[in-house]
């Protein structure tokens, strides 16, 4: 099973309401998004982590407090470090347009859905849950098993009230 769910900042900026939310950027997946894909994901005991990555379960929780925190920790990367996109310093501080979150937006959510190849593609394939947030400052891609108590993200995605918040699920069936 397949979920996706944005806060209502992210429906506007992608105008959702007036068709279908684009799965593909202008031009394509950029090429170090890409490169991410290409890395691919591994099991480390408990957690999932990018497979270059050099965390491991025995990491986990750490000063984190949980398995679901250490995994968001350890896959979290900025998409403006991959996607080519303007953020002009105004009083030392990095501002991303709302024309530029949009691209972002749309790079983590194509990402994110080939990024679920990743996921049905484990030996032993487990829920996973995506989390693409876009602002005035950065935008994120990150990664965690859904496991049940542990949350990273706020369920109401409203209460973003600074960023754009798009939820992927991935729930494979175990049958």
């Amino acid at each position: 099973m397949l979920s996706l769910k944005l806060n209502d900042a992210a429906v506007r900026l992608l105008g959702v309401l007036a068709g279908l939310v684009p799965t593909t950027p202008p031009g394509g997946l950029a090429p170090g998004l890409r490169d991410q894909l290409a890395a691919g994901i591994s099991r480390r005991g408990q957690v999932l982590t990018w497979a270059d990555s050099v965390g491991n379960s025995d990491d986990a929780p750490s000063f984190l407090g949980d398995l679901t925190g250490w995994e968001c920790y350890d896959s979290s990367f900025h998409l403006e470090d991959l996607v080519p996109v303007h953020a002009a310093l105004v009083d030392g501080t990095p501002h991303i347009t709302e024309d530029d979150q949009q691209i972002l937006l749309l790079h983590g959510i194509a990402f994110a859905l080939e990024f679920g190849q990743l996921v049905y593609g484990l030996e032993q394939p487990s829920p996973v849950r995506c989390i693409v947030a876009a602002n005035e400052t950065n935008a994120t891609f990150r990664f965690h098993q859904i496991r049940s108590g542990e949350f990273w993200n706020y369920p109401g995605l409203d209460r973003y009230q600074l960023e754009k918040m798009v939820v992927i699920d991935f729930e494979p069936d175990r049958t």
